[in-house]
């Protein structure tokens, strides 16, 4: 329920070597946009498949987010990283090479015979993805001009918006159809002949000349890079293990070690701006107007997202016993919201835009309440269930594609690649921190006493999301500084 978020700026500026020799551009465009669709799928259809994986592996509830977020943290760090990497050593290249890493880790996350192997190759898995999906919008950019690059963007703009619905219906199809008693694995294994027939179409089509102009070409960060990798997750796994080991004195040294980091980070990336390189995160972007505020209500947005996809899918299999399938479709309800918003918003008046956060994140909090008190009982909520879902994406939908495209809006044009990577990075990190923070919170809450447990801890996360919702209702309510 999520949208991708453009890594650099869409222009007709530039094209590339051997333009009048372009490829089958229909062919390479649907190549590429199933490798950024497997990617996305892989964000979402976890969720719907958690509850099986818990109970196939026995994995604690810990061990169930770490395999949830583990794709995230190894994905939002090495983005901006992957985005440059295709800069320097070509488009084709870099996507065949991640393609091959997430087909691979994909079929090894298929085959994971413990938690502790899942996890490990959803990192892998993460990574791959990190290498393959900033080079989809690079070739669309580089191969395609014109009329035929608006029609390009408008199906990479759909499967976007499509990839969290189908995701999570798909992944209750493939885990209720239990293909031959494999229960969860073909979530992951479905991946394996689709990425094999990519890896042997795609160099066929996709050219080897594709490059991006020398100008746009920017250094690796690698002390950057590991300080950031290094903070965010010091910072994700003492929030993940903490409760379910009594908050040990190690969960805490780590924990005070990310805020070091994080500190040394931000030193690492003033002193190489100051010297010319180009750092992961452009001190100039953050200062422009309006981004710090967009950067946290983006983040807020998506960590409301991922904490209720979190919990409300352990909630509906675990506490109601609902099918994979039924949760999978239940979930469709939002996404298609979220999508349909993300895609329409712009039709509404130019003056109203600016209102469509905070309306938006009110919608959510608001929805998000509803839902805590229909399921609170330990009943599916009837009606109130479908209507909490669809204001629940209607709101986030709202919140998130207008302040997309305000804070990309107001930086320069010569930032816009930055700024795009940074509110990519932000994204991710925000779906991190709410499966890490409020995923937590439901599983605690598990171990209250009563009739329904599960309705309980839904019911106490709900009203967690409704706060953080409301934050970011009065954060859009702010007006920039000019």
């Amino acid at each position: 329920m999520t949208n991708s978020v453009l890594p650099f700026p869409v222009t007709d500026k530039e094209t590339i070597p051997g333009a009048d020799r372009r490829p089958r551009t229909g062919l390479l465009l649907g190549i590429i946009l199933t490798g950024q669709f497997m990617a996305l799928l892989d964000v979402f259809i976890v969720n719907v498949a958690a509850p099986t994986i818990r109970t196939d592996l026995h994995a604690s509830g810990a061990g169930l987010q770490l395999i949830v977020a583990g794709y995230t943290i190894a994905y939002a760090v090495l983005l901006i990283t992957g985005a440059r990497i295709g800069d320097l050593l070509g488009h084709r290249r870099v996507f065949l090479s991640g393609l091959a890493l997430f087909t691979a880790s994909s079929l090894a996350c298929g085959l994971a015979q413990s938690t502790g192997q899942l996890i490990g190759f959803r990192f892998v898995q993460g990574a791959g993805s990190a290498l393959m999906i900033p080079q989809v919008l690079s070739l669309i950019q580089l191969t395609f001009t014109g009329e035929a690059r608006s029609k390009a963007l408008s199906v990479y703009s759909a499967v976007i918006a499509s990839g969290a619905a189908i995701g999570q219906s798909l992944g209750g199809v493939l885990v209720s159809a239990d293909l031959f008693g494999t229960g969860w694995r073909p979530v992951f294994l479905v991946n394996v002949p689709i990425g094999l027939v990519l890896l042997v179409v795609a160099p066929r089509v996709i050219p080897a000349d594709v490059r991006s102009a020398p100008e746009r070409r920017r250094g690796l960060d690698l002390p950057g890079l590991l300080a950031l990798g290094a903070a965010v997750t010091l910072f994700t796994v003492p929030l993940v293990l903490g409760q379910e080991e009594g908050w040990p004195a190690w969960g805490w040294i780590c924990l005070g070690l990310s805020v070091v980091l994080f500190a040394l980070f931000t030193v690492l990336e003033s002193r190489l701006a100051r010297r010319g390189g180009a750092p992961l995160v452009s001190g100039r972007v953050l200062r422009a107007p309006g981004m710090a505020r967009a950067a946290t209500m983006i983040g807020l947005a998506m960590a409301v997202n991922a904490g209720f996809l979190f919990s409300i899918a352990l909630h509906l299999q675990t506490g109601l016993g609902d099918s994979a399938l039924r949760t999978g479709l239940t979930f469709a309800v939002a996404a298609v919201f979220f999508g349909g918003v993300g895609l329409n918003w712009r039709r509404l008046p130019s003056s109203w835009h600016r209102w469509l956060a905070p309306a938006g994140f009110t919608v959510a909090a608001l929805s998000f309440a509803v839902l805590g008190l229909a399921l609170r009982g330990g009943g599916h909520g009837g009606f109130a269930l479908f209507a909490g879902l669809a204001g629940i994406g209607t709101g986030l939908g709202a919140a998130f594609s207008p302040t997309l495209t305000r804070a990309l809006g107001a930086v320069a044009p010569q930032d816009a690649a930055d700024a795009s990577g940074l509110l990519a990075t932000v994204t991710q990190l925000g779906m991190l921190v709410g499966v890490a923070t409020l995923g937590t919170l439901f599983l605690n809450r598990l171990d209250v006493a009563g009739p329904h447990p599960a309705a309980h801890a839904f019911a106490v996360t709900a009203a967690a999301l409704t706060v953080v919702a409301v934050v970011g209702a009065l954060l859009g309510l702010r007006r920039d500084k000019a």
